[in-house]
């Protein structure tokens, strides 16, 4: 088993910057790929960014050159850091890992709202 707590999460207005941060217990030494998804209301969980524990890295159209993913595997920690924010930015962020068997978990999810 994997627990994973996020934070980071808040208010912002557009143009600003937020990181968020997803610490892993358990069954760390199981984890293979770390990343990030949002949900915004009425639609479906998307993925936002990923990155292996070799460092490559994934992210959405939409995202790629505002976000940066990383993660510190001795901290057991995934970052998101998110610059130039956009109203569409606006979402519930869940953290989430994938194990060497392919079994994946989920944070409870970090609320991110982005102002105009």
């Amino acid at each position: 088993q994997v627990q994973l707590v996020e934070s980071g999460g808040g208010l912002v207005q557009a143009g600003g910057s937020l990181r968020l941060s997803c610490v892993a217990s358990g069954t760390i030494f199981s984890i293979n790929v770390m990343g990030w998804y949002r949900q915004a209301p009425g639609k479906q969980r998307e993925l936002v960014a990923q990155i292996t524990r070799g460092g490559n890295t994934i992210y959405a159209d939409s995202v790629k050159g505002r976000f940066t993913i990383s993660r510190d595997n001795a901290k057991n920690t995934v970052y998101l850091q998110m610059n130039n924010l956009k109203p569409e930015d606006t979402a519930v962020y869940y953290c989430t890992v994938v194990t060497i068997i392919s079994k994946q978990y989920w944070g409870q999810g970090t609320q991110v709202t982005v102002s105009s």
